[in-house]
């Protein structure tokens, strides 16, 4: 019965890839806003086919320029936030070349960064500012790496570099960024416990097609998108300080979510 499963999201989803690609590929070569808004449906199709339930908490933050600091536990995240928004990621340059996940992340329209490139950070930053200005919704993953769904790790401040070079190239001299915290609570419909959440966590050392086994194999998963209170970047915001602040209003709503608390309201 398993092996109907892998049969049904594997066909669904590239069905559905064959029929948006080739349309995401035109608006993006067009520059149509079509294109903005064409990979949420590939990502709302996706978590259909998968069994992910997605709750939102909160909302999103209406103002403009605004990014996003999320914690990453998963590729799943990446489908997931795509869902409740049309957004665009900033991701590392290598993903770029990676099988299948590069060509999804070049048609979501992603930024990609050199992070050890200095001579090229002017240009990186200019690239997000101008992606801002135009009132896309740009999603940072902070911690770096991915984590095990339990927990947060240390945020690394220098990525919010981003955020507060780009004040000076808008227009109102402001960016929000807002901090959201996806949480794994559910799996068959009972409470996802600190032990089982690894089945959707995603580290360095696992290969995608055995992750990507398991969330099948789950086959029905409950998460909540938590959107908590935004942070201003403006000319007298130090970044460090905001970051901090960013990374404290993340971790207390991931734990609110995870022990059951009702934190937000729907």
């Amino acid at each position: 019965m398993i092996y109907l499963r892998y049969a049904f999201v594997a066909i669904v989803l590239l069905i559905t890839t064959l029929i948006l690609a080739p349309l995401q590929m035109l608006c993006l070569w067009r520059r149509w806003t079509l294109a903005r808004k064409l990979p949420r449906y590939w990502h709302i199709v996706a978590c259909f086919v998968l069994g992910i339930r997605v709750h939102m908490r909160g909302r999103i933050e209406p103002r403009r320029p605004l990014m996003l600091s999320a914690n990453h536990t998963s590729w799943l995240d990446i489908i997931v936030l795509g869902r409740v928004a049309d957004v665009a990621f900033i991701a590392k340059s290598e993903v770029k070349s990676w099988p299948v996940f590069g060509l999804f992340a070049r048609l979501q329209n992603s930024v990609f960064i050199e992070r050890g490139d200095r001579r090229g950070t002017g240009k990186q930053i200019g690239t997000i500012a101008a992606r801002l200005t135009g009132g896309e919704i740009i999603i940072l993953f902070p911690e770096g790496t991915t984590s095990d769904g339990n927990r947060l790790w240390p945020l690394k401040y220098s990525l919010f570099g981003a955020a507060s070079s780009a004040v000076s190239e808008v227009p109102e001299g402001k960016v929000y960024v807002q901090p959201v915290a996806v949480a794994y609570t559910g799996i068959q419909g009972m409470p996802m416990g600190r032990f089982q959440r690894p089945i959707v966590a995603w580290p360095g050392d696992v290969e995608m097609l055995p992750s990507l086994a398991a969330v099948i194999r789950a086959r029905a998963l409950d998460v909540d998108v938590c959107f908590g209170e935004s942070v201003v970047f403006d000319a007298t915001t130090k970044r460090k300080v905001a970051a901090i602040e960013i990374e404290d209003r993340m971790r207390r709503l991931l734990a609110e979510r995870l022990r059951g608390r009702p934190g937000l309201p729907d």
